[in-house]
């Protein structure tokens, strides 16, 4: 059972718990494939990124579980644990994707909305008199 790499991947207010399994290269994310999880190309291609920098495409097989937040934001955690299983299962990747910049976890959070006012930045319109 040496050969199953486990890591958590965020992004927003999505996480993603990702099981890399030896094996052809099929993704899978909440037990549907990826082409059927995630609507958009762009974002199939986000998943790819790490295991496409690396030349690890037909190697792994991967198994995300991934819950809260919207479609962007969990195709970006994906990613993130993928990249970290990535440098779990061969530490001479981490360069690599450090580079790319797949192992940061993307601090950006969507600002609170703020108390007697319209929105997190939106104020009531001004009025002088």
């Amino acid at each position: 059972m040496a050969d199953v790499f486990n890591a958590v991947g965020r992004r927003k207010t999505s996480v993603a718990r990702v099981r890399l399994l030896p094996g052809a290269g099929e993704i899978t994310v909440n037990t549907k494939p990826m082409a059927e999880f995630f609507s958009r190309e762009t974002l199939r291609g986000i998943v790819r990124q790490p295991l496409e920098l690396t030349n690890q495409m037909g190697k792994f097989n991967v198994i995300a579980n991934v819950d809260g937040g919207g479609e962007s934001g969990q195709a970006g955690a994906v990613r993130h644990g993928i990249s970290r299983a990535l440098v779990i299962s061969d530490a001479s990747l981490r360069g690599v994707l450090k580079k790319a910049g797949l192992l940061t976890r993307d601090p950006r959070m969507k600002e609170r909305k703020k108390y007697g006012q319209k929105g997190a930045r939106k104020r009531f319109q001004f009025s002088k008199r």
